[in-house]
């Protein structure tokens, strides 16, 4: 240009230009676009939302079906623990009663075994008695039939010496009296921590000698 500059004459210049853009139409196009693909994705995004809302609601829904449920079965194992502990209570008591009236029962029965046995071992004490009575009485009266018969064979030879018989000595007879016996019933007892754990009955038959 500088070298033109130096030459006269008039220059013409001519330029092919493509068409100037149209900023404000491409950038309102551009606005245009952007605005389509937001709400686009606005309404994807308010469907996910409530789709996803839709099944918080629904979770929360079952959710607190399964709370309301798990109150009630809570609600329910109360009342059987309770009621259960009452029971339980109870039983208690009537174990506790009867224990009392197991040991009242012991108590009572063992002093009336003790008493039975008292007077079980005053018997056999009275028996044996009896059974000494009986042998002394047995002898005092085979010495006193002997000394009978001895005044009868005194008293017969007297007799006859006064009536002036001839006087022989005869061997008394003495008449054999029936033997008599004696039964004895013998009751064995074993008691082990105050409960009797066996009982038997002996009975046995003794001759008295007469």
């Amino acid at each position: 240009m500088k070298a033109l500059r130096g030459q006269k004459g008039d220059i013409n210049v001519e330029m092919n230009a493509a068409p100037g853009i149209n900023l404000s139409k491409l950038l309102n196009d551009m606005r245009t676009q952007y605005e389509d693909i937001a709400e686009e994705n606005r309404r994807k995004a308010e469907e996910w939302f409530k789709e996803k809302s839709a099944e918080l609601n629904r979770e929360i829904s079952h959710s607190s079906e399964m709370v309301e449920s798990h109150k009630s079965q809570l609600s329910e194992l109360r009342r059987t623990i309770q009621e259960l502990e009452i029971e339980l209570q109870a039983q208690l008591a009537m174990k506790s009663s009867l224990e009392c009236s197991l040991a009242e029962t012991e108590r009572c029965y063992s002093t009336q075994l003790a008493q039975l046995q008292g007077y079980v071992g005053s018997i056999e004490e009275q028996l044996s008695q009896v059974r000494s009575d009986l042998e002394r009485q047995n002898a005092e009266y085979t010495v006193l039939l002997d000394i009978k018969t001895r005044l009868e064979m005194e008293i017969e030879t007297y007799r006859r010496l006064l009536d002036g018989e001839s006087w022989q000595y005869k061997e008394p007879v003495r008449v054999k009296e029936p033997n008599k016996t004696r039964k004895v019933t013998t009751i064995v007892e074993e008691v082990v921590d105050g409960k009797v754990v066996s009982h038997k009955v002996n009975e046995t038959e003794e001759k008295l000698n007469m």
